[in-house]
């Protein structure tokens, strides 16, 4: 009899289904930085090129940070016979920010914000915890958003009007360079368009930088890259020279903080004055 129930113990229990591993949502995957939880898969995730998150930063308060964002959601298997604690998740977290010279900002029962620096990035992430053993990420890779829609001669002539200046941002150069890089040819070809449908204006094309560097390197640099535009107007544009002045204002009239990297990507501009 004993063995009889034996064997039919084990019949049964081949046909008892196998609790199957969950696959990772395929449109996800971990984010650079971390690794998982062991045991746990991915249910969803979302991610973008630019967008903004407001973090917990402790006594500094709530401060939004914006970047290149994701989101990841992660669920433990159904197989993972022991879950672990909220602790135990954010304390892995903690650890592993630590490692690479980061910091703990704010912490709550099943909540933390982290901060750290890598390889020059600033990348802020928040951890959210459930008791169910579920945890996602919320992770912003601090950075200026590229302008991709540029002011045309319409604007730049009704702020010269209004105000007697107007801010150029689609002219683009590389980091400490006066070269114009190729992409801002919409941006001289709209300023020429404004200079040729007022033959009576004439601008000053005035460089500025944010603080970073050195004054009198920042000084020359935004006189080098006005003299650049001017060249580039006359060249490109065929706008006679005697209508522009280039001008290097440096650092001196920042429109923004510079102590945010959106700030200083609005400082780092080339604006027309009327002369």
């Amino acid at each position: 009899m004993k063995r009889f129930v034996f064997i039919l113990l084990s019949i049964l229990s081949l046909n008892l289904p196998v609790l199957a591993q969950q696959k990772d949502n395929a449109n996800c995957k971990d984010h650079p930085l971390f690794t998982r939880m062991p045991d746990y898969w991915i249910h969803s995730c979302d991610q973008k090129e630019f967008d903004g998150y407001t973090f917990d930063a402790g006594q500094g308060g709530a401060v939004q940070i914006n970047g290149q964002f994701w989101q990841i959601r992660y669920y433990p298997q159904n197989s993972l016979k022991s879950k672990p604690s909220e602790l135990q998740i954010l304390l892995n977290f903690e650890n592993a920010v630590k490692k690479l010279g980061g910091a703990l900002l704010s912490k709550g029962k099943s909540k933390e914000v982290l901060k750290l620096s890598k390889d020059s990035k600033e990348v802020w992430v928040e951890v959210t915890t459930e008791f169910t053993g579920k945890y996602s990420l919320i992770i912003v890779e601090r950075k200026a958003m590229t302008q991709d829609i540029i002011a045309n001669a319409d604007v730049f002539s009704n702020d010269l009007k209004n105000t007697g200046h107007s801010a150029v941002y689609g002219i683009y150069f590389d980091t400490g360079k006066s070269g114009i890089k190729p992409e801002s040819e919409q941006a001289i070809a709209e300023i020429a368009k404004l200079l040729k449908s007022d033959a009576g204006l004439n601008v000053y094309v005035v460089g500025h930088t944010d603080n970073v560097g050195g004054l009198d390197a920042n000084m020359k640099l935004s006189q080098d890259r006005a003299d650049a535009v001017v060249q580039a107007l006359v060249r490109n544009g065929a706008v006679a020279a005697f209508r522009l002045k280039a001008y290097g204002d440096g650092p001196f009239a920042p429109v923004a903080s510079n102590d945010t990297e959106e700030g200083r990507a609005k400082n780092r501009r080339v604006e027309l004055v009327k002369q």
